[in-house]
């Protein structure tokens, strides 16, 4: 072989040799994982109002809290998606707040691995709409008892969810999942781990949303106790009904919890009615907000008085920054008869 063609072919060679690595990177480019971080601060100022409470929530004060939020999204080879999401609350020791993994696959639905909250279930717990938050969210004093959205709370986190795709039909979006975890009511196993507790839970949800603005939805959960000292299993339900027509929105929820009762192991049923109404004109909006709880007797212990929280709120929103009102009370708090807890809140918020 003389010295030119031995040079054309090292050159072919060296062709053939970069090609398959430009191949190589388009390959890895169009696979490459995307990541992003975005961040949030809100500001309050906030005075409370509890006559028999103690001072710790009596007074006023002002607060911070501060957020980060990481996603990782990616494309595999067979055209399945997979994201990761974790947000972390800053504004004292560092912690993981929320944190999904979720697994597209296309016409076959969605996987998603709830390693803190984020269950589909838990989901759809308060779908009423505000300004500010939920009438229990912060809102209200420390009692469990004031809570209304308990429905989900035992599979929001180290659980499993399957999600149909969304189904097209004569005007319909049709949405539904099943949820299942190994350990309900606890939190999620460390890698290689197992969690704590010998009770599992599953739960389904039903949503179907009409092209007019009408959405109803429903739900079931239930954790098994039957390996417990508990006479049954443990189930809740709800359902709910919301209209969105311009910047109006009207919402209804009702849910409902069959305590699992035996003896001094006991939990008492509950029933819970959520209702509000927004409004949103350009940047403005503002909102009503109701809910109860009722708390049955069970054994010797007495029904609770009926629970009631009320919030009117208020929201502003220019660029980044929303400027945000709530006036919040609560009637026989922790359903104690006649024991009030007032509540009213000025917040700034910044997203960055």
């Amino acid at each position: 072989m003389n010295n030119l063609t031995k040079g054309i072919n090292m050159n072919n060679v060296k062709k053939i040799g970069f090609s398959a690595l430009a191949g190589s990177l388009a390959m890895v480019s169009a696979n490459a994982i995307e990541y992003n971080m975005s961040g949030g601060m809100l500001a309050t100022f906030t005075t409370q109002d509890h006559p028999t409470g103690a001072e710790t929530v009596n007074g006023k004060g002002l607060g911070v809290a501060t957020d980060l939020t990481f996603t990782a999204a990616g494309e595999l080879d067979n055209g399945h998606t997979v994201n990761y999401m974790m947000a972390v609350d800053t504004d004292g020791a560092l912690s993981n707040t929320s944190s999904q993994l979720t697994y597209g696959m296309g016409s076959m639905g969605t996987l998603q691995l709830n390693n803190k909250g984020g269950s589909k279930a838990n989901g759809i717990d308060d779908i009423t709409p505000n300004a500010y938050n939920e009438t229990w969210d912060g809102l209200t004093s420390a009692a469990a008892n004031n809570n209304p959205s308990f429905f989900g709370s035992s599979t929001a986190s180290g659980s499993i969810d399957y999600r149909i795709p969304a189904q097209e039909l004569m005007g319909l979006t049709i949405n539904g999942s099943l949820t299942y975890d190994p350990n309900a009511g606890g939190a999620g196993a460390a890698k290689g781990g197992v969690g704590v507790g010998s009770q599992s839970g599953t739960a389904i949800t039903l949503q179907i949303a009409h092209a007019s603005g009408l959405e109803v939805g429903a739900g079931q959960e239930k954790v098994d106790l039957q390996a417990t000292t508990k006479s049954h299993d443990l189930q809740r339900h709800t359902a709910y009904v919301k209209f969105a027509a311009g910047g109006l929105t009207i919402a209804h929820q009702e849910a409902v919890e069959d305590g699992a009762a035996s003896g001094t192991d006991s939990n008492p049923d509950k029933e819970a009615t959520m209702t509000g109404v927004a409004y949103t004109a350009g940047d403005f909006t503002v909102s009503y907000g109701e809910s109860e709880v009722e708390v049955a007797a069970i054994g010797v212990t007495a029904a609770l008085s009926t629970i009631e929280l009320t919030s009117i709120q208020a929201a502003y929103t220019m660029g980044a920054m929303t400027v945000s009102a709530a006036m919040s009370e609560t009637s026989n708090d922790a359903g104690v008869a006649a024991q009030e807890y007032n509540e009213n809140t000025l917040a700034v918020s910044f997203a960055f």
